[in-house]
């Protein structure tokens, strides 16, 4: 299996764009990809396109922007997790020498609103009211605050945090701190989360460029490395299931046993804050600190850009945005930008080692990546 490198990283701004559509997000991106990269599209063999409501013909309509030549493209759906999906099929192909340059395209328009199942066959969980997202993971945080006296405070300092990050990221939805009080006091969507403590509906995109090593080198003395992905599902127990344990703890041992480094040589980290609880429960999953204390883990500013294990320097989805099928993408855009030192006032000083987790219904993506 040949070593695989993010040559490339590019963003459309997460917002509202009321007057452009899926291809303008995405030429945008794809554009600024290629430019960092120093590739001409001509050169990329293979597309991956993640997307999600979007569905009809989104790979060809997206790529297209950039030019019609010929190349494969394969569009990939894994929710919110659907560039990163994306991205780890490139790599997976790349590593098996099939190609040499790929190009992923992450790319959402959005409506307002909270995410709802209305393009879904219903199911148990949407008839039970179980897949309303907020009311999921505030059952989950009521669960977390019963069993290790976890606060509210701790979730809502998740979202200060990820706001104040997000004022030094121009790409960024929303670029204003928040107090811990304006969070604590906003409208209560599902007790005890905040509407400050939910991630917006953005439009957006993102694009990434991989290659093998070898092409590497003729474009970058200085690649980041993909070192290790694995990708997976929940789970089937007998019996009593936690509700708060997942596959990301399994998936993240596998990473770190595949690229050789523990939770302890994280320099910086990217994971799923759709709601601020979901922070919490993931550092804790990652190793980052024992289960059960995440909460005061935050309190302390331990995520912090200066803390002992950085968190959504770029605000996260609370802050950055959630377009979803972009957000992947973005994710790998910022450990980029931190591996590099290109981060700016956002910089985690001397990164080397850096970790992205990305959770979609129907699937979750676990991924390391080093200079």
């Amino acid at each position: 299996m040949r070593d695989v490198v993010v040559l490339g990283v590019g963003l459309h701004k997460f917002g509202r764009f009321p007057e452009k559509g899926l291809g303008d997000f995405a030429r945008e991106a794809g554009l600024a990809a290629l430019k960092d990269a120093g590739v001409d599209y001509k050169e990329i063999e293979a597309g991956f396109c993640g997307r999600v409501y979007d569905r009809v013909n989104a790979g060809l309509r997206t790529f297209g922007e950039l030019g019609l030549t010929g190349i494969p493209i394969t569009n990939v759906e894994l929710a919110c997790a659907s560039s990163s999906r994306a991205a780890m099929l490139a790599a997976d192909a790349i590593a098996g020498g099939i190609y040499d340059l790929c190009l992923v395209i992450g790319a959402e328009k959005m409506a307002r609103g909270m995410l709802g199942g209305g393009e879904m066959e219903p199911s148990y969980q949407m008839l039970m009211g179980l897949f309303i997202m907020p009311g999921a993971y505030a059952q989950m945080a009521q669960r977390h605050m019963h069993e290790y006296g976890t606060k509210p405070e701790h979730f809502a300092q998740v979202s200060v945090k990820s706001h104040k990050n997000a004022v030094h990221n121009p790409n960024a939805h929303y670029q204003a701190p928040l107090s811990l009080e304006e969070v604590m006091n906003s409208r209560m969507v599902a007790d005890p989360i905040t509407l400050y403590q939910c991630c917006p509906t953005s439009d957006g995109a993102s694009a990434v460029v991989l290659a093998s090593a070898e092409k590497a080198r003729q474009y970058t003395s200085e690649p980041v490395y993909l070192r290790a992905w694995y990708g997976g599902t929940p789970m089937y127990e007998n019996g009593e299931v936690d509700i708060l344990e997942g596959p990301t703890g399994m998936l993240a041992r596998k990473c770190y046993d595949k690229a050789g480094v523990g939770p302890e040589d994280i320099d910086v980290a990217q994971v799923h804050d759709a709601f601020s609880p979901g922070e919490i429960f993931t550092i804790e999953d990652l190793g980052f600190c024992p289960k059960g204390e995440g909460g005061p883990f935050v309190w302390e500013g331990n995520t912090e850009i200066t803390g002992k294990v950085p968190v959504n320097t770029d605000g996260g989805l609370l802050s950055r945005g959630h377009p979803l099928g972009a957000t992947g993408g973005a994710m790998i855009a910022e450990l980029t930008w931190q591996l590099r030192g290109q981060a700016g006032a956002r910089q985690v000083e001397g990164a080397k080692t850096a970790l992205l987790e990305n959770a979609g219904l129907g699937g979750l993506n676990v991924m390391i990546f080093q200079r």
